[in-house]
Parts: structure tokens; C-alpha cells; sequence
């Protein structure tokens, strides 16, 4: 089982960068393909980024392709979301969450940390 902590949301203007984290606890996390979705007010949770657990990234939302930027550092424990020339519509709170190897659906997940881009 494995722990999700996110952080690195804030308030940013529009076309400006932040950086988020997801860390994880447990020994484990290296074996685990990793998420970052986000879910906007009155809006669905929506997939954003993926990545396997060797750190082949699987999957970039259209919308956020050539902005966004997943990666991970497992011996930190540790999953980044890069995200530049952030725009009003990416404002959500933003989870990250993983899921086992052959698993489809994300078993575990974070608390959420908020993004607002002001325009």
C-alpha cells in the first residue's frame, strides 16, 4: 500500500509555471504506474497525465500536451507534474494517484492540492 501526499498548488497569472509533488510513502512506489488528474469546479475528474513505474510516460490529455510535463524520481519516492504556460482552464484541484502493475483502475490517491490561474 502506498501513501499519497501532493503539494506545490498555488495562485499563478496566466502563462506562468508551477511545479507540482506527489509524495508517496512505502517501499513500493517504484512499482506503481502513476497519475495526475485534475477536477475542476462543477467539472469531471479528468486524466492529465500518466506514467509507467520504470518512467515511460503512457499519457498526456490533449489539453495539456506541450505544457505539461510528468516525471518521477523513485528514489525519492517522488512524482512531479511540471506544468508552463498555464492558462484560467487548468484551474482545478489537481490529484495525483497510482495503481499496481496489470491494474486498470487507480487504487490509491492523494488529498488533492488546489491550482488557480488567474487571467
Amino acid at each position: 500500500q502506498v501513501q499519497l501526499v501532493e503539494s506545490g498548488g498555488g495562485l499563478v497569472q496566466a502563462g506562468g509555471s508551477l511545479r507540482l509533488s506527489c509524495a508517496a510513502s512505502g517501499r513500493t512506489f517504484s512499482s506503481y504506474a502513476m497519475g495526475w488528474f485534475r477536477q475542476g469546479l462543477g467539472k469531471e475528474r479528468e486524466r492529465v497525465a500518466g506514467i509507467d513505474w520504470n518512467g515511460i510516460v503512457t499519457y498526456y490529455a490533449d489539453s495539456v500536451k506541450g505544457r505539461f510535463t510528468i516525471s518521477r524520481d523513485n528514489g525519492k519516492n517522488t512524482l512531479y507534474l511540471q506544468m508552463n504556460s498555464l492558462k484560467p482552464e487548468d484551474t482545478a484541484v489537481y490529484y495525483c494517484a497510482g495503481k499496481g502493475r496489470g491494474r486498470v483502475a487507480y487504487d490509491y490517491w492523494g488529498q488533492g492540492t488546489q491550482v488557480t490561474v488567474s487571467s
